[in-house]
């Protein structure tokens, strides 16, 4: 199968769940044997642009005329038989979807989190769940300046979620939501259910497993409020309190918060900040985990560090909502904590540490979870099943003159 992969590669400075999971598919499918080529941009090459091509970023966001028409010229010559299409903000734009409607290419698309009906994609605002853009405009997205706390910089996100919709919906042979819950959540929106299929997203063999009990508690992944980080210092802080857990914990990765985090660790015996691990170091410290710590308070739509931790044989402890509530099984293959509540994830915590016997019990179900539902082989299927499955609606609408995909596509934008 030849494949063209499109991403808007987030920038490199923090880490990226979508921009790991974009890499090792590709992977996955050249080692299958498939041809697979990739059409991106990155964020990082923003900096850059003169002072004027900065500015005009934003207008770029709900519709980048040039990148239609250099990707419908590379469909066109290169004729791949699906485009997968992933993160198209800020540089490449729904006109991608127009390019494989020019070029006559059916597209599949990945939804890794909820830009489809809220501009920042958390369905958060303050630090709670909000949903006031589901179902309709999203002026009060603008008018709560929910991404990066800026109306300004919510408006292009607001722009192109109103003028791309019908796009986006009738433009996409197949959408992978990445849990059940997301489907969910997306269904009740007025997605169109029959083109959401559940794709989990897979992780690769870590080639480390946990052998013993662990030897310290783990978070790994981005310092932002949405993912519970200043819930888990408070709950530590109680931890902490009521004389500890007998490990430490360590934090792991980079954000907005990492100033914040990195001084509350400061001279402490029992936290250790350990700034952003590369991915051998990420599998490392998994590996050595008495359990990895997933708080976040915004409805994940996945939660790859819960499954990376399946992988090693490490349980979670995680929060009981989102995609959270899918992955983990509560006493089983790891503990799920009340949302938004430091008392219950302290609870949760002194749980996981208590009784090494049942962790580890914990643990190898997670493996066998990972094994089942996780792993490469299952991934490579379900990636491939989606694909031949928007291949062939393409063609029966080619025979039956359906005209989906071209209609609206003849506009000057």
């Amino acid at each position: 199968m030849h494949v063209l992969v499109v991403h808007n590669r987030y920038a490199s400075a923090q880490p990226s769940g979508e921009n790991k999971v974009v890499d090792q598919e590709v992977a996955l499918l050249r080692e299958a044997g498939h041809r697979v080529e990739v059409f991106e941009r990155r964020s990082d090459d923003i900096a850059a642009r003169s002072l004027p091509g900065k500015a005009a970023v934003p207008l770029l966001v709900p519709w980048n005329p040039a990148v239609r028409s250099e990707l419908a010229t590379r469909l066109r010559t290169g004729r791949p038989d699906v485009v997968h299409v992933h993160n198209v903000f800020p540089l490449l734009s729904p006109a991608v979807l127009a390019a494989c409607a020019d070029a006559g290419v059916p597209a599949v698309a990945t939804l890794h989190n909820y830009t489809q009906i809220c501009p920042p994609g958390t369905l958060q605002r303050d630090g709670r769940p909000c949903t006031e853009c589901v179902g309709s405009t999203p002026l009060p997205a603008v008018r709560h300046g929910c991404y990066r706390n800026s109306r300004l910089a919510t408006v292009p996100l607001a722009v192109s979620m109103s003028v791309n919709r019908r796009r986006w919906w009738t433009g996409v042979e197949r959408f992978f939501c990445i849990s059940g819950a997301q489907r969910d959540v997306l269904v009740r929106a007025g997605m169109p259910a029959e083109r959401l299929a559940v794709k989990h997203n897979f992780v690769p063999e870590p080639g480390v497993v946990r052998t013993g009990p662990g030897e310290h508690l783990l978070y790994l992944g981005r310092l932002a409020e949405t993912k519970g980080v200043r819930l888990l210092m408070s709950a530590w802080d109680e931890i902490a309190a009521g004389g500890g857990v007998g490990v430490p914990l360590v934090i792991a990765g980079t954000g907005p918060l990492e100033r914040e985090v990195a001084a509350w660790a400061a001279g402490r015996d029992d936290v250790r900040y350990a700034g952003l691990y590369d991915t051998a170091a990420c599998r490392r410290a998994i590996a050595r985990s008495v359990a990895v710590v997933a708080p976040s308070t915004w409805l994940e739509a996945f939660g790859l560090v819960v499954v990376e931790a399946m992988a090693a044989g490490v349980p979670t402890v995680a929060a009981g909502h989102g995609a959270f509530v899918e992955l983990v099984e509560d006493g089983v293959t790891g503990l799920l904590h009340r949302p938004g509540e430091p008392g219950a994830l302290a609870a949760r915590i002194r749980r996981a540490a208590a009784d090494p016997d049942r962790n580890q019990d914990m643990g190898r179900a997670a493996r066998r979870r990972y094994e089942r539902d996780f792993s490469p082989a299952v991934g490579l299927e379900r990636l491939v099943e989606g694909y031949r499955t928007a291949i062939a609606g393409r063609s029966a609408q080619a025979r039956g003159g359906d005209g989906r995909a071209s209609r609206g596509d003849g506009d000057s934008r």
